[in-house]
């Protein structure tokens, strides 16, 4: 069954975006529950948080538990490590991931570990032998003892070369992080780190195949059969996920929506007609790393919101800034904000503000920023914002009132 969703039908399309973010977690006011509870749930139901180095606000894997998290705060992240009810590895990037999902990260590692696809071309295993058994004796390694200069520790290693083979270990599946204080990771081995609880059996190729179908499913309510394995770039896999869809639209068990560019997504059967979470007119600051934005073209084509990170563009060319976050009003993302965390200063710079042409009352949406705003702030630990640049220039003054209150600090 194919439905088509086209500019005359603005009610289906609608839906489909309610769908989306409803399967985000990003309609709820707390989805998965609050604090360590909820974030533990979270991860669970989106399958994987992205991991970034970024930190001109608060880290990405930290933000996108925020967002849907009443009381997360950024040390939980380390506790769920130390809980073993997460793990971090590669998705399509480095991330933090359900330890129930431990043994769907294996192919990768089995593949990597026989050389069938490499992380670094000519891993030095002599070094890797020797970093091993220095773990085993010794016990968990951070990864800033590989910076140690080796004149000061004899016997140590270059810092580079060892710091290679520490990575290869770890992708290759003999290492895991154990647990993380900032950006810093201390490894173990892998046998000393998981719980005997944890089922390490390889999948097959097909079992692979329908776990993230159902996975994706359910964390995205709407899937475009390229968005099945994004950045997955095993053949075997995605034939196995292709060949499972359509038996399960011959079956009747999925269906498919067209939308007005021609990108076809696949739905749970009678998902169309099921009941939707009302419409919440808040306005949330998300990562540019969100689960719900990472797919550019699925975000382009449900949400006609062409968004780019601009931290990789050369800085003449940059449209919106650094580090601009996408903005999601209701139902709607309706422009970004390139903004700096100061925290020395305690001070939460805007740098420029940019809505795009929407038809929401100009009053309901200053007033949904300026409670985002306030929120986030406490999230990033600032107590003052300023606000430098907005675009359209008819909001700037109406903004600069609003944020006052927030542009005092405390005495």
């Amino acid at each position: 069954m194919m439905t088509v969703v086209d500019a005359g039908q603005p009610e289906m399309l609608a839906r489909l975006r309610r769908m989306a973010l409803s399967a985000q977690g990003l309609l709820q006011a707390q989805p998965y529950g609050r604090g360590i509870e909820g974030a533990r749930k979270a991860i669970r139901h989106l399958a994987y948080v992205q991991i970034d180095t970024i930190s001109v606000v608060e880290r990405a894997h930290h933000h996108v538990l925020y967002s849907r998290v009443p009381n997360f705060q950024p040390t939980m992240t380390n506790q769920m490590l130390l809980n073993g009810d997460i793990f971090e590895y590669w998705t399509h990037a480095a991330a933090l991931i359900p330890i129930e999902d431990f043994r769907f990260s294996l192919p990768y590692k089995h593949a990597i570990k026989c050389g069938r696809t490499h992380w670094f071309k000519t891993p030095d295993k002599k070094l890797m032998r020797e970093l091993l058994a220095r773990i085993r004796i010794d016990g968990p390694l951070r990864s800033r003892d590989l910076e140690a200069n080796t004149k000061q520790r004899a016997g140590w290693w270059d810092w580079k070369p060892a710091k290679k083979a520490l990575e290869q270990l770890y992708m290759q599946g003999d290492l895991m992080v154990s647990k993380r204080e900032g950006f810093q990771k201390t490894y173990d081995l892998t046998e000393r780190v998981l719980l005997g609880n944890i089922n390490t059996f390889m999948p097959s190729v097909d079992e692979f195949a329908a776990h993230i179908i159902d996975q994706q499913l359910r964390c995205h309510g709407l899937v475009a059969l390229k968005g099945f394995t994004y950045l997955r770039r095993d053949t075997e896999l995605r034939k196995a996920v292709k060949a499972q869809v359509a038996e399960r639209l011959a079956m009747g068990n999925l269906e498919q929506v067209q939308a007005s560019n021609g990108e076809v997504f696949i739905v749970h059967a009678g998902a169309l007609a099921r009941p939707l979470p009302r419409l919440n007119k808040r306005l949330m600051i998300l990562s540019p790393f969100d689960n719900s934005v990472i797919q550019r073209d699925r975000l382009k084509a449900l949400f006609q919101f062409d968004y780019q990170i601009e931290c990789y563009v050369p800085e003449a060319k940059r449209k919106y800034g650094y580090f601009s976050l996408p903005l999601l009003y209701g139902d709607e993302f309706i422009g970004r904000m390139d903004c700096k965390a100061h925290r020395k200063e305690r001070h939460l710079e805007i740098k420029f503000l940019h809505f795009d042409v929407h038809n929401n009352d100009e009053e309901m949406l200053i007033s949904a920023f300026v409670a985002a705003v306030s929120q986030f702030c406490q999230f990033q630990n600032c107590d003052a914002v300023s606000l430098t640049k907005v675009y359209p220039e008819q909001f700037c003054q109406r903004l600069q009132s609003a944020l006052a209150p927030l542009r005092r600090k405390p005495q």
